[in-house]
């Protein structure tokens, strides 16, 4: 089998196309909007409402395409996002693909990486927030992590266009030069086993073959990908099932968490090597607090009670104001009331009455329940909680 499922333009382009790609959050589209300027336009991916921008640029005499691809932590298809990403990168083949990692957080943002790699795609990481990752005490071997992850990795400061330059030059660089193309990751003896099978039992797929690679298909199988499941045979699942079933008794837990493990070892190792003063181990404090709020057997029962806790804090906590805004109200309208004599009937009181002081009141006495429940929402979202819960 091939490793080399990617397989670059040959010679130089007239316009070199690059690809943006990362997790969400990571400053991508600050890289993107820094790389283009204004000139850029969004659109849909055909067959889906996933929205992507396009926009040009010139460097060095040369016109560079930059595509930014929506946000995502994987490239196996379960949703929307990671589909049109992957599909992308294999059916448009760029010239370079720039993957926008947080420096500050590295480990969790190089698992995208490591499965580009193994697509065999030109890649190169952008380490953005280079400026926070120093903040945190942070230092980086540059040149020996991209010796162990076998990419070239440009530090940039999205914010303030720090290294932009720089990554344009390697992507034009690697555009027009041949690119030394590997895959990183061997999955131990047993796991390669029987990719080697699956890579045999899909050799007759020319067009899944073509597009893909065998070994890219063989993983996919093992991660049980859903788009890839449907493209295969029924022989091709029945030798599947008899890879997971063997593979599941050896390691006692399904193959893609096996291979999940793998490539965090991996990262894990690089990052061990290559960085310094830093508490970026797999089981820093952020990773040891995901394995209880991330748990498979509390991990929801904790998910609820956050949940809880939001709701009591924006009806408990908000019922408060809630109270004065209705004071305050109540009392204009008394107010309102006392310039007609008693009992009278008046249609300009009524409209001012129960009409705008009522109306706009009673939506205005949620206002603070709405404030708070956005505050809870944005501090679960800021945190990262909800993103990976």
């Amino acid at each position: 089998m091939s490793d080399k499922t990617f397989i670059p333009r040959l010679g130089i382009p007239t316009t070199i196309t690059v690809a943006l790609t990362g997790n969400p959050n990571s400053g991508k589209t600050t890289i993107f909007n820094a790389m283009t300027g204004s000139r850029q336009h969004v659109g849909n991916y055909p067959g889906v409402t996933v929205e992507i921008q396009r926009g040009l640029c010139r460097h060095r005499d040369q016109t560079i395409a930059i595509v930014d691809l929506p946000g995502t932590y994987s490239l196996t298809a379960f949703t929307p996002e990671e589909r049109v990403a992957r599909d992308f990168l294999f059916n448009q083949r760029p010239d370079a693909v720039v993957d926008v990692v947080d420096a500050s957080n590295l480990e969790r943002h190089l698992y995208l990486a490591v499965q580009i790699l193994e697509m065999g795609a030109p890649l190169i990481l952008a380490f953005n927030m280079s400026d926070v990752a120093r903040q945190r005490g942070l230092e980086f071997d540059l040149p020996l992590l991209s010796r162990l992850l076998g990419t070239p990795i440009v530090p940039t400061v999205g914010t303030r266009r720090e290294g932009i330059e720089s990554l344009l030059d390697t992507a034009v660089e690697m555009a027009t030069n041949s690119v030394n193309l590997r895959v990183p990751i061997r999955y131990g003896d047993e796991i390669e086993r029987e990719i080697e099978r699956l890579g045999e039992s899909i050799a007759g797929n020319s067009d899944l073959v073509t597009q893909y690679g065998q070994r890219w298909i063989a993983i996919k199988l093992l991660e049980q990908d859903p788009e890839i499941l449907e493209r295969v045979g029924q022989n091709v699942l029945t030798v599947l099932q008899e890879s997971i079933r063997r593979l599941t008794a050896i390691f006692r837990d399904e193959p893609a968490m096996v291979i999940a493990d793998q490539r965090y070892g991996v990262i894990s190792g690089a990052c061990q090597e290559a960085v310094r003063l830093t508490t970026q181990t797999r089981h820093d404090r952020s990773d040891q607090i995901d394995s209880i709020l991330l748990h498979r057997a509390w991990g929801i029962p904790i998910f609820l009670l956050l949940m809880y806790g939001v709701f009591e804090f924006t009806f408990h906590l908000g019922d408060y104001p809630m109270r004065g805004l209705e004071w305050i109200f109540a009392r204009l309208a008394d107010g309102i009331s006392g310039l007609w004599p008693a009992g009278g009937d008046s249609l300009i009181r009524s409209l001012l009455v129960d009409g705008v002081i009522a109306g706009v009141g009673g939506v205005t006495a949620f206002l603070p329940n709405i404030l708070l429940l956005y505050v809870a929402i944005a501090f679960l979202e800021d945190s990262g909680y909800m993103a990976r819960a």
